[in-house]
């Protein structure tokens, strides 16, 4: 019983002393985490955005589109707004959840696209990742083309084989986000028109 009851108390003292330094390593490094990984979207933001001098990360609006917050990332040029950057997210995937990174100009033009999490299978709907794939949206709006969809159900984009589903829910998406930027396209530029605005709006 006394080797029994021994053996416990190790077990005991070496689970609390894992838990306790599990604890001090998560918060060590949870803020280095977080950093790199608010300097990789920003850094992905630039991206999409047309050329801007402005301090996007701190030049941004908050909008709801009914299910989650919006944030759109105002790019300007000497004051002058020259577009936007957001994020939409398809729960259409064949794997799961797609986002996606859009930037545009003022009038709704796609300057720039990139998937930022995804779950399609490797090989296959994991291509949409590809530049080939993704550059078919750049210079696309919601007049050009009519149809936002596909080839295969009667639209403009080049689905990819083997992998309808993923093309599909990525087109749908951007569709969605240009309808939804374009709803509020003038609350999105014509609030603050200096670095250092941060405001949150409700939408739809």
């Amino acid at each position: 019983m006394k080797e029994t009851f021994r053996l416990c108390f190790v077990l005991t003292v070496i689970a609390a002393a894992c838990a306790a330094l599990m604890a001090f390593v998560d918060a060590k490094t949870r803020e280095p985490i977080e950093k790199n990984a608010g300097g990789a979207k920003l850094d992905a933001v630039s991206g999409v955005l047309p050329p801007s001098d402005n301090d996007v990360a701190s030049d941004t609006l908050v909008l709801n589109d009914g299910a989650r917050d919006v944030v759109f990332y105002r790019g300007r040029s000497r004051g002058v707004a020259v577009g936007a950057a957001f994020t939409i997210v398809s729960p259409s995937g064949y794997s799961g959840d797609i986002e996606i990174l859009v930037g545009v100009d003022t009038a709704g033009v796609v300057t720039g696209l990139k998937i930022l999490k995804h779950l399609e299978t490797p090989g296959l709907g994991s291509k949409i990742e590809t530049p080939e794939f993704s550059g078919q949206y750049l210079g696309k709006s919601l007049r050009d083309p009519e149809t936002w969809a596909v080839v295969k159900d009667g639209g403009t984009f080049k689905q990819l084989t083997g992998a309808t589903i993923s093309s599909r829910a990525v087109t749908s998406a951007v569709a969605a986000g240009l309808e939804f930027f374009g709803a509020h396209r003038a609350e999105i530029f014509g609030g603050a028109t200096t670095e250092g605005a941060a405001e949150t709006r409700g939408g739809k």
